[in-house]
């Protein structure tokens, strides 16, 4: 495990080694930027190390989700399990010569702009590193959102980033809360080992098979490179036939268009729908003890709720008030940065239809360009991105088609930022401003919080 140094101030800290801090480690390694890595678990693989159920197995497929220059196993099934996710990530940082630049248990409690642009970090146990530049790549399946209902419920009540195994289920009374992913799997393993597996969702969800005329569903060709509204009326064509309607599995017809929130896919709750080992429920009302009430004047009594109901997009060791996060949005520019400071990169915030690798990859590669590309420019990226006009996005979700697009784009349109920053220094120039340094009194004010 490498040690870090104080002489870090001319390189960049990577913070996250999952999937997407290896990408972004291995596109600065490629690059020759200087990097540390750090992780605040005991080995990489992020989710797929500390975050998922023993039983798991990639939604997406095992083509539309390994790295770009990364291929897994030709003997990999097409939805590969847990175990085969963690191996594969470890074979990749072990190619690319990653690991050893890792520093596992290593959390970042606190990370601060400081003068020159720098940042500050502060891991737990005390250690305070200033580095160049930091790269967040934290990710979006830690920071649990729970459900506010009245009352109390008197049994177990967990998250499903607490669900580890089957066992925790057999023979109980399980209520599920939630129509994700996650929650289907759960209510799914539910219908197969406990005493009654019920299904609480407060609206409709598009609930995708796996696979399609035998070939994983992220990888219908007809799908993926249709414009998307064609892609909407072919899939809802497709699943009209394959599946029929969702009210005749007792399900609520989606109150959404397909895409405009993450789909669900799942092959397993509809057939436990069907053999009656799983009832959908409607929103729960409040808690009663061991009893739940719900939103349509029914009620049951549970063992065990599990709460399938997401993650916050959230970053804790920031200064309170530095990003801004709507919904599950950060309001970042060129994908990455912010307006008003230098060298930091939210990377990895946003979600796919499908698995990560082919988007990562180049995605990692153009950052890595971007942040050379940055000592040379007198302004911030964020803000010659906003400058030109660019918006933060409206959502978390991603087209990976449109994605791929977009970062080609923008691997070409690198050279025109030069031009960018010298029209904006000439503007600021002409107004008597100055290249953006962290303010002054978010300066004052952070180094006078106590780090918990």
């Amino acid at each position: 495990m490498p040690e870090l140094t104080t002489e870090t101030e001319h390189k960049q800290l990577v913070i996250g080694a999952g999937p997407v801090g290896l990408a972004m480690a291995k596109a600065l390694k490629d690059k020759g930027i200087p990097y540390d890595h750090v992780d605040a678990a005991a080995a990489l693989g992020g989710n797929w190390h500390h975050g998922v159920y023993a039983t798991a197995h990639i939604i997406s497929s095992r083509k539309t989700t390994e790295f770009a220059d990364f291929p897994m196993p030709s003997d990999y099934p097409d939805f590969p399990s847990a175990d085969q996710m963690a191996v594969y990530l470890a074979d990749y940082a072990r190619t690319f010569d990653l690991e050893r630049n890792i520093r596992f248990a290593a959390k970042v409690i606190y990370l601060r702009p400081v003068a020159g642009n720098c940042w500050e970090a502060t891991l737990e146990g005390g250690e305070t590193l200033t580095y160049k530049g930091a790269i967040v790549c934290n990710g979006h399946h830690w920071d649990r959102r729970w459900p506010d209902y009245p009352g109390r419920f008197a049994g177990e009540f967990v998250h499903s980033k607490d669900y580890k195994d089957p066992e925790q289920l057999r023979g109980r009374r399980v209520l599920v809360i939630g129509g994700g992913n996650s929650a289907c799997d759960v209510a799914s393993e539910a219908g197969r080992l406990a005493a009654k597996a019920h299904l609480s969702t407060r609206r409709g969800y598009w609930i995708l098979p796996k696979t399609m005329f035998g070939r994983p569903t992220a990888e219908l060709n007809l799908l993926r490179y249709l414009p998307e509204n064609a892609q909407r009326l072919a899939l809802r064509a497709l699943l009209r036939i394959v599946i029929g309607r969702y009210e005749d599995y007792g399900l609520p017809h989606p109150d959404h268009r397909i895409f405009e929130r993450h789909p669900t896919v799942n092959s397993e709750l509809l057939h436990y729908l069907k053999h009656g080992r799983v009832t959908r429920k409607p929103d729960v009302d409040r808690f009663d003890g061991s009893t739940v009430h719900f939103a349509d004047g029914s009620s049951d009594d549970y063992d065990l709720v599990v709460c399938a109901t997401g993650f916050h997009v959230s970053y804790p060791f920031l200064p309170e008030g530095l990003v801004d996060i709507k919904g599950a949005v950060p309001q970042v520019y060129g994908g990455s940065m912010l307006p008003g400071y230098r060298n930091l990169y939210l990377f990895g915030w946003a979600q796919p239809r499908y698995g990560f690798g082919p988007l990562v990859t180049p995605a990692a590669s153009l950052l890595a360009d971007m942040i050379e590309l940055q000592d040379s420019c007198a302004n911030g990226l964020g803000d010659l991105m906003k400058a030109a006009g660019q918006r933060p996005p409206e959502t978390h979700l991603m087209n990976p088609i449109r994605t791929l697009r977009l970062i080609r784009r923008g691997k070409r349109r690198l050279p025109l930022i030069k031009h960018l920053d010298r029209r904006l220094t000439k503007k600021r120039a002409a107004e008597d401003n100055t290249v953006i340094e962290p303010p002054t009194d978010l300066l004052t004010r952070n180094a006078a919080l106590q780090v918990n």
